[in-house]
């Protein structure tokens, strides 16, 4: 039997949401250890002079506890 663990992470970009989306499991899986899937729960942005300036998303990070 597993047990698994849920935690919610928030990452951004200057390029994209893919991009975000990259930076952000790079970061859970260099620091989590055994994930197993990754859930984009929201995206949003940042704009600043009427251009877009921050691609931010929030994603829900799953990994089994040993």
């Amino acid at each position: 039997m597993s047990v698994a663990r849920v935690t919610e992470i928030i990452a951004s970009s200057s390029k994209s949401f893919d991009d975000a989306i990259d930076e952000g499991v790079k970061r859970a899986t260099k620091t989590l250890e055994n994930v197993t899937s990754v859930w984009v729960k929201d995206q949003s942005i940042d704009i600043k002079k009427d251009k877009i300036s921050n691609y931010k998303v929030v994603l829900k990070v799953t990994f089994i506890l040993k």
